[in-house]
């Protein structure tokens, strides 16, 4: 009678380790599951910031092209050389005479001040 209890003993430790086991690899499957989760979230995150970063790049070196375009011209930008070459055509930029032509293209020191004036 002993060896059926013993018997019994050990198949009911076998069967609680295997419950126990399987509850262990449940756990690992979540956490797995929710790794995965947090995977696929970063590197859609990364994609997004590297997008993000391409375009950053691209704006600064557009920015710089135009910083460098402006010290070469003189250090105006695009606008105020537009102005200029306005005014230098006879015609007021500024406020209070614009699109008139400037008589005998007398200087106008309105004009000159929209066009090189404190930015």
């Amino acid at each position: 009678m002993k060896q059926i209890g013993v018997g019994f003993l050990e198949k009911k430790e076998i069967i609680d380790t295997i419950v126990e086991i399987e509850s262990q690899a449940d756990a690992t499957l979540q956490t797995l599951s929710t790794l995965k989760d947090e995977i696929a979230n970063l590197l859609e995150e990364n994609q997004t910031l590297r997008m993000e970063n391409k375009h950053l790049r691209e704006r600064l070196e557009e920015e710089m092209k135009e910083a460098k375009e402006s010290e070469e011209s003189g250090g105006l930008t695009k606008s105020r050389l537009n102005l200029e070459n306005i005014y230098e055509d006879g015609f007021h930029v500024c406020n209070m005479f614009y699109g008139q032509r400037r008589v005998e293209d007398e200087p106008c020191a309105f004009c000159l001040e929209v066009i090189y004036g404190e930015r």
